[in-house]
């Protein structure tokens, strides 16, 4: 697979990553340990060497897997994960907290459970409103300096906060959800990337399953699939958006690829900055998701893609209000 670098800082990953998330959290129930470390390793197999995780996921499962899936190979690839939550007794309540004494804490588990002595690419999961970001930028700077940290970066991040972390620590990438179902970064986020250098790594660059196809008004989630609270994917919104799905589809066809592929190679194609990172739990799915970085798209292509996207106008919100509110600050 190709290589990429997140922006001006020299960090150099596959073009398309994996989010590991949905192995242990968000979307139902866990996958089998073994099943899952057989998957990341088949991603590797592949030519992945960016791998996605955070505390959160499970709480910490996740990052254990990880650990362990990648531990055989762990010089030749590149680990990314998150910190700023707290945790209740019962392990599900969440808070934010990226105070710096708490950053020090944590980063200590996240080091044991990913079995590793550095942490390629730390991210701020969420911006908490009570620390300013540039004790938050500050405390990870420590940690470069430590050597228990390569990297910073930044999820969810609205523009001046961006810009507040990077004067103090510059910022490797920002993780944000992006992709034809939700444009949002376009308007200001990747302006500013690109201004500063600064490499985007888009979550969900598959609209959280749904632009595969696969998943239609029909379609039933499991009580602990987090699409369950998504109004985007309530059964009203899921007819509605349908006919962009459609169209995909038949744009895929012309191309005799998936609408997947499609999906992920116009994100690929917007700037040679930006490194996708689509999670799955099925083999077969994600042979298909990494093969989306061999395929180019016409300029005419891409103009049918982008008409189609403005032509239609998406249903729901992407998150429920309380979710949102940690967005964009």
């Amino acid at each position: 697979m190709q290589k990429r670098k997140l922006g001006k800082s020299g960090l150099e990953v596959s073009a398309l990553g994996l989010g590991c998330m949905g192995l242990s959290y968000g979307y139902g129930p866990a996958t089998d340990k073994q099943q899952a470390i057989a998957l990341i390793r088949r991603a590797y197999e592949l030519g992945v060497t960016f791998f996605d995780t955070a505390e959160v996921y499970g709480p910490y499962l996740n990052e254990e897997v990880v650990g362990e899936a990648l531990a055989p190979f762990r010089n030749e690839v590149v680990i990314a994960t998150k910190f700023g939550f707290n945790f209740g007794d019962d392990g599900k309540q969440q808070s934010l907290d990226s105070r710096p004494e708490h950053i020090r804490q944590v980063v200590e588990g996240s080091l044991k459970r990913l079995k590793t002595d550095v942490i390629d690419l730390y991210y701020q999961h969420r911006v908490d409103p009570q620390v300013p970001i540039e004790e938050v930028a500050g405390a990870v700077r420590e940690l470069i300096q430590q050597g228990k940290v390569k990297h910073f970066g930044l999820s969810e991040a609205g523009a001046q906060t961006i810009r507040r972390a990077h004067a103090v620590q510059p910022v490797t990438a920002l993780q944000s959800e992006y992709s034809l179902w939700w444009r949002e970064p376009e308007q200001e986020i990747l302006p500013l990337l690109e201004e500063l250098g600064i490499g985007f790594v888009p979550f969900s660059p598959l609209g959280k399953g749904f632009l595969t196809g696969a998943i239609t008004e029909n379609t039933s989630f499991a009580s602990n699939d987090f699409r369950q609270v998504v109004p985007r994917f309530s059964t009203d919104a899921r007819k509605a958006n349908q006919a962009l799905v459609d169209r995909l589809g038949a744009i895929a066809a012309q191309k005799r690829v998936t609408p997947a592929q499609i999906a992920l190679a116009w994100l690929l194609a917007q700037k040679p900055w930006i490194v996708p990172i689509p999670g799955t739990t099925k083999l077969q799915r994600l042979g298909e998701n990494m093969s989306a970085a061999a395929v180019e798209l016409t300029g005419q292509e891409l103009a049918d893609i982008q008409s189609a996207i403005t032509s239609m106008a998406v249903h729901g919100d992407r998150y429920p209000a309380h979710l949102q509110a940690r967005v964009g600050r």
